[in-house]
């Protein structure tokens, strides 16, 4: 009774979070880009692009990132990501021009996000039983959602207050000392370790959650002769190009559609929902399982873009706002829950990086086209119709998609060593 009091994971968990919660500051790009529009006379298009090389830079450098996490532990590399973090934002500071930005911003500090993204949450989730997969993962990935809530408004003060160098500055060196210290705490259960919760450790006959077996472990080469894993990057791809495009430009959006002059709000309004959804999601998908939660929240949007133009007034575009951050939110919990239980905990983050690599073609095309169209015709109605559409596409994956039916080829055929 004396081992259900403390659970060793808890530590770990929350952690993670505020790594997270640091690492979220790639959603306030909608306050920044703004304000480079608005001070610097930048286009809205190429006010994108920084964000547009952060995302894929986030996405794609979780690949290496997940790998070293496997093989080194996450300390180190969340350790590695505060200095990428905190060099990019402080010397994108002394470059304010596209291609600086581009470099120092998209490049440096975006990989340096996505290789302490990839860290937290598979060290919080092999602490626990295959049970709470959703919960912890959407624990963990909450920090990064719940993020401009604060970064939003703090960045808006700063920007107003010590202009965009310096803000910069403040920003790059303050997540480069909190990340450090975060990441001290932050570690995979030692060799041999059984959850607490040892009765959660086999599926109830109750449960919903569809996993292939619990005992398989798919190599990375292995998840890629899989078709769930090309079904999942597609769902992935189709509901995160939505929800990226309009966090990209979301003080945009709030000024000239709905004229809302403290726009900024509309980031903590997403960021509320998008916390909400993280959570809400992994607790519904651990009930009723990832794809029927994923179909429901690939349905509201296909409702929500199907009329976001028609959101002219502050309080419906605020309406609007928090379908799309609770739905965005909660595909950051669902699709990580679904790749463990489909290809197993021991990889999981190498695998859930390539994955997850569809996250980083959803921030380039979304808020690419999203810059693009509002240039070519002054408002984002196309850019609506194309998410409502690949939306519906997404809704239509969910109800093909079901775990491997096979077990992965006997890992004795091909040593470990062989893998790079």
């Amino acid at each position: 009774m004396g081992a259900k009091k403390f659970h060793p994971g808890w530590p770990v968990t929350i952690a993670g979070v505020g790594v997270n919660l640091m690492l979220g500051v790639l959603y306030t790009w909608g306050v920044i880009s703004a304000a480079l529009i608005d001070q610097l006379g930048w286009s809205a298009t190429v006010s994108q692009v920084p964000y547009m090389f952060a995302c894929a830079m986030f996405a794609f450098s979780m690949v290496p990132g997940g790998r070293l996490q496997d093989r080194l532990g996450p300390r180190p590399v969340i350790m590695t990501s505060a200095i990428m973090v905190g060099i990019g934002f402080i010397i994108s500071g002394l470059f304010l021009t596209p291609v600086g930005l581009t470099v120092f911003f998209g490049i440096v500090a975006g990989m340096g996000i996505g290789t302490g993204y990839a860290a937290p949450t598979p060290a919080a989730v092999k602490w626990f039983s295959p049970k709470k997969r959703g919960l912890i993962s959407g624990i963990v990935v909450s920090g990064f959602g719940l993020a401009p809530l604060y970064i939003a408004p703090l960045t808006n003060y700063l920007l107003s207050t010590y202009g965009i160098q310096r803000t910069f500055f403040i920003l790059g060196g303050s997540f480069l000392i909190l990340i450090m210290i975060l990441a001290q705490f932050i570690k995979n259960p030692p060799s041999g370790y059984s959850p607490p919760e040892t009765e959660d450790a086999v599926m109830s006959q109750s449960s919903k959650v569809e996993t292939a077996n619990i005992e398989a472990d798919y190599e990375w080469h292995e998840v890629l002769k899989t078709k769930q894993f090309y079904q999942l990057w597609l769902m992935f791809s189709f509901g995160t190009f939505a929800g990226l495009l309009i966090i990209g430009q979301l003080s945009k959006i709030g000024l000239e559609q709905a004229g809302m002059h403290n726009a900024y709000i509309l980031v903590g309004i997403y960021a509320v929902f998008n916390f909400a959804g993280r959570i809400g999601c992994g607790i519904l998908s651990d009930q009723f399982g990832r794809m029927r939660t994923l179909l429901a929240m690939f349905l509201l949007q296909v409702v929500v873009y199907a009329f976001f133009s028609t959101f002219t007034s502050p309080p419906i575009l605020m309406m609007g706002v928090s379908v799309v951050g609770f739905t965005f939110g909660g595909m950051l919990t669902l699709f990580p829950s679904a790749t463990v239980d489909y290809f197993g905990i021991r990889n999981f983050g190498m695998n859930y990086g390539m994955v997850i690599t569809a996250w980083g073609i959803g921030g380039v095309f979304g808020p690419l086209l999203g810059g693009i169209v509002r240039d070519l015709t002054g408002t984002y109605g196309i850019s609506y119709l194309v998410s409502g559409i690949l939306s519906a596409t997404g809704a239509i994956l969910t109800l093909v998609t079901k775990p491997p039916a096979t077990e992965p080829a006997e890992p004795e055929l091909e040593p470990d060593t062989a893998t790079p």
